[in-house]
């Protein structure tokens, strides 16, 4: 299996550009070798090769992807020494091309302060371990591609596309599988290329793309309302906040929030096979702008 995936680390450090970063979810695995069970780190050779390659390394994500199932330990349960703990973590390796991005254009400078997080998201997403997302089911009826996908949740994808690049960005993803990375990007107002080579899967991939409007509508204003509960707590404690955003006119923490601004899929359109383009909304959703100076003195 790694011999395969070095290809695509090689090919994936060649065509980012300097300062542009590689997520990469895996998981370590189990294994019975010469009849003894033994962990295989999978996350380790995939380091130790990506840094190799010329990657620079950055501090991990471990996503908790717990489960209650009876079940679910291995070995000999209540006996010492027979029981293994549970394996219910993956790794997000996080990797850069070279040294940090720079924003030297004005338009650069611009496009990235509209493509800021708010600073409790900031908190809750820059921490090395993910609680909040639950694993993904597999959704595909085929069997035989069902065991070689690797079917990951939305929000994983969404959330690591807003982190690590800016609007108008090309997301590359080099196994499109049921097109949640593409979907994602779609969703955070990115461009995207993705490879697939199993013609199985583009029945699931067609049933991503049709809903991801929606999909995308509900995250987006899921964002704000999170974004108007947090303020409004705060407000309680704190005291009236310092700034406002630019575009919505609600209390921000940081000036960096000033100019954030989150653009909706309104269409997506096929312009031919395998290829679509979408329409955005530039302004900022309506329900969520009002005089928010009220809430400010409550």
């Amino acid at each position: 299996m790694h011999q395969i995936l070095d290809a695509t680390w090689k090919e994936s450090y060649r065509v980012l550009k300097p300062g542009g970063f590689a997520c990469i979810n895996i998981g370590d695995a189990t294994r019975t070798v010469n009849g003894n069970f033994a962990l295989y780190t999978n996350h380790a050779r995939i380091l130790k090769f990506t840094q190799e390659i010329g990657f620079c390394a950055l501090p991990c994500i471990l996503w908790r992807k717990q489960t209650n199932a009876p079940n679910k330990f291995m070995g000999s349960g209540m006996l010492p020494a027979g029981a293994y703990v549970t394996l219910e973590h993956e790794y997000i390796l996080i990797l850069r091309k070279g040294a940090k991005r720079e924003f030297k254009k004005d338009t650069d400078k611009k496009n990235r302060r509209s493509s800021a997080l708010f600073w409790e998201e900031r908190n809750l997403w820059f921490s090395d371990i993910w609680f909040d997302i639950k694993g993904s089911p597999q959704a595909i009826n085929d069997k035989n591609t069902r065991k070689r996908s690797a079917a990951y949740p939305f929000e994983l994808a969404y959330r690591l596309i807003n982190m690590y690049s800016a609007k108008g960005d090309l997301v590359l993803d080099p196994y499109l599988g049921m097109g949640t990375t593409t979907s994602a990007a779609i969703a955070s107002g990115r461009n995207s290329i993705g490879y697939e080579i199993d013609n199985m899967l583009q029945d699931a991939n067609n049933r991503t793309k049709e809903a991801i409007i929606e999909t995308s509508r509900q995250i987006i204003r899921q964002r704000l309302v999170n974004h108007i509960d947090f303020v409004l707590k705060r407000i309680n404690v704190k005291g009236k906040l310092k700034y406002n955003n630019s575009h919505y006119e609600f209390p921000i923490i940081t000036a960096q929030e000033k100019e954030l601004l989150i653009n909706e899929p309104l269409t997506i359109t096929s312009v031919e096979q395998n290829v679509f383009t979408v329409n955005y909304s530039l302004t900022a959703q309506q329900e969520f702008c009002k005089d928010w100076s009220i809430s400010q003195q409550l």
